[in-house]
């Protein structure tokens, strides 16, 4: 059945107790079983597998996969078998919701162990006991979970912000329980449904499965892990010659211009592919692009153009960007040199404008209203996370933080203690961001902490990876609970019940990630031997180990100085983004820019704003295309009220076959 939702217009010029009134009355579940043990048990187990697969997959490409959808559809399909052998009935929609929010928590823990924390052992030459890169990984989630919900009444209840990859995870459990009751003080019973909308409930499910069967066709086609296993395995068929979807778009331009001599394309004479512009076929990109929505990848489309196409190539070609050592370029030496410090100053005033342009949510959270006739009474009080735990906890977990610091790494406390306020504010922006787009800057984020404090005491790599380890996972697991939420929000779950299903998440992500770190990467640890050379294997290279040990060296070297360029192009993008958002909050949100969706354009890959940008033109286009079809039309159905499960069915379906493909690589291959 359709989720409830407001207009845009309800959302732009409704109270924010007009839209609690409106919340409790017509979506909230009430009693409905959410984190029961049951679910509870299945999120820690599935979250610590999901926690395990994050970590090989992080120490192979620097990245993680989003596992929210992938937990749904998992727990799902667990708790049907479940149901059919008679071993447990009646698993509710919202437990599976609840398992989402653990699972998610815990597959999120895994980031500093492929980064930060091996990067300071790695130049410390200091191997940490499993229990203590547990406890600094579980105090700073915890950290974010206390800065976080502050924020949820904004983020969630008030702006209503998409939140993508949780919005994909609610239309994907609509889709999966269409008998579910619906919510709201005005319920009616299942079997008062009338045919149509049962209908268009079962015809949103068979397009979430379409959809996810068609994307992981694609993916199973495109990936090396399954076509290796299917051709060269069992087929026989030798390695070279083994046919795959080719990833790479321009790949045969590239390849008809070496076999005729010819000047491969580029921009100011830069080749495209050292410019980082070489568009991939992701399938899990269109998706998002279609959940985001056009106005938001427009103006990821805008930031990418104006640094890829047209500064970044300038700036090369005047000598403001140089080459790497060795000679070359590249997406990541481009983006840490030069483009980096405009895409955060957008996104940083951008921020901070949009988050004080609204005064009264923030003092809401610091005062109580004197409850008084024309007080608007708080109709939701009751089930919401209590904001003084987090006025309380706040203070006392950063400072339980920045003592472990000092203890574990000799980060100084007074250098500790400057750096939570800074914490908390990219924190803010990072949860503005992944409400935007689904995606978390967190390492463009935590640069900043880094350079910042790396500077005051350089000679220390713990000063700079530590503190910008805790923003980098402050902010991430901030983000990554109000994605929880989201889902939550849409379906009628009580918030309170979900932050302590993040907790639980935390502990079985930090339990299962720092448990698996020694067998997988020193099962033969040898102190006669530099540790670098035990951690980063070929087969385990830790690409964001690299990245994040190469920004110490510079401070330590003292050569991260900022050209003259980049310093005013940051100026120039941080007035900018304080307009955008003074035009977009007085116009109620008709403005059409986000000044962080266009700084996201800058850090996030150019291949992955092409790919969401070309999902939210093609969801925006079939909508209008099929928008004036008859009401009960099968075409309208499918392409304007079933858009939404489409769209979240492509990230899941190649969400779990890319988690396959990584598990045949690891388990089956060997590596690879």
């Amino acid at each position: 059945m359709a989720l409830p939702q407001l207009s845009d217009e309800d959302v732009r010029t409704w109270t924010r107790a007009q839209k609690d009134r409106w919340w409790l009355e017509h979506v909230y579940r009430g009693d409905m079983p959410q984190l029961t043990v049951r679910a509870a048990v299945t999120g820690f187990v599935l979250g610590g597998l999901l926690s395990a697969t994050n970590l090989y997959i992080g120490a192979k490409t620097g990245w993680s996969l989003g596992v929210g959808v992938t937990s749904v559809i998992l727990a799902f399909a667990m708790f049907r078998v479940f149901d059919r052998l008679g071993i447990m009935r009646g698993f509710t929609i919202l437990e599976n919701n609840a398992v989402q929010s653990v699972a998610t928590a815990a597959g999120y823990m895994t980031a500093p162990l492929v980064s930060s924390l091996t990067a300071y052992m790695v130049m410390t030459e200091t191997v940490l006991p499993w229990w203590q890169m547990g406890a600094w990984t579980s105090l700073t989630s915890l950290l974010g979970v206390l800065v976080a919900f502050p924020m949820k009444r904004r983020f969630v209840n008030d702006e209503q912000q998409p939140f993508p990859e949780g919005r994909a995870c609610a239309v994907v459990l609509d889709s999966l329980y269409p008998e579910a009751p619906p919510g709201g003080i005005h319920e009616q019973e299942v079997a008062e449904i009338d045919a149509h909308t049962r209908w268009l409930g079962e015809l949103k499910a068979r397009a979430l499965f379409g959809s996810a069967a068609i994307a992981g066709f694609v993916e199973f086609l495109k990936l090396e892990g399954y076509q290796t296993l299917l051709q060269n395995r069992l087929l026989g068929v030798a390695e070279d010659k083994i046919v795959r979807l080719p990833e790479r778009l321009l790949g045969w331009v590239y390849a008809l211009c070496e076999k005729n001599g010819w000047r491969t394309p580029g921009i100011l004479g830069t080749e495209l592919r050292q410019l980082g512009i070489d568009p991939i076929l992701d399938v899990t990109m269109i998706g998002a692009g279609g959940l985001t929505g056009l106005r938001t990848a427009n103006s990821l489309l805008l930031g990418c153009v104006i640094n890829w196409f047209v500064l970044a190539p300038w700036m090369i070609r005047i000598g403001e960007i140089v080459p790497k050592e060795g000679g070359g370029f590249g997406r990541g030496h481009i983006l840490y040199s030069w483009s980096l410090w405009w895409g955060v100053g957008i996104m940083v005033t951008g921020s901070l404008t949009g988050l004080f342009a609204k005064p009264e949510i923030l003092l809401s959270a610091f005062r109580r209203k004197a409850r008084t006739g024309t007080d608007e009474e708080d109709v939701i009080a009751h089930i919401e996370f209590p904001n003084w735990v987090s006025f309380v906890g706040v203070p006392v977990v950063a400072a339980l933080s920045v003592g472990l610091n000092a203890w574990l790494f000799g980060v100084h406390a007074w250098i500790g203690l400057l750096s939570v306020p800074m914490i908390i504010v990219l924190t803010v922006i990072a949860a503005n961001a992944t409400g935007l787009t689904s995606t978390t800057p967190t390492g463009s984020l935590s640069k900043i902490t880094q350079f910042t404090f790396g500077a005051l005491d350089p000679t220390n790599p713990a000063t700079n990876l530590i503190t910008a380890g805790m923003t980098s996972e402050v902010a991430s697991n901030a983000s990554n609970l109000l994605m929880d939420i989201k889902p939550g929000y849409m379906l009628g779950a009580k918030p309170r019940q979900q932050a302590w299903g993040h907790v639980i998440g935390i502990v079985s992500g930090a339990i299962a990630s720092t448990l698996l770190f020694f067998p997988l990467f020193l099962p033969h640890y040898d102190p006669a031997r530099p540790l670098a050379d035990q951690v980063l294997s070929e087969k385990f290279p830790m690409p964001s180990v690299d990245l994040w040990r190469g920004v110490a060296e510079l401070i330590s070297t003292g050569g991260a100085d900022l050209k003259t360029s980049a310093l005013t192009a940051m100026l120039i993008a941080a007035g900018l983004g304080v307009v955008f958002e003074i035009l977009r909050t007085s116009t109620k949100g008709r403005f059409p820019l986000s000044a962080v969706a266009v700084g996201l354009g800058v850090v996030i890959p150019v291949d992955s704003t092409l790919m969401m940008w070309s999902g939210a033109m093609l969801f925006e286009w079939l909508g209008k295309a099929y928008a004036k079809r008859p009401e009960g039309s099968l075409a309208r159905a499918l392409w304007v009220d079933s858009h939404e499960p489409i769209a979240a069915g492509l990230v899941a379906g190649a969400a779990l076959t890319g988690i396959g493909d990584q598990l045949i690589t690891v388990f089956v291959l060997g590596g690879g």
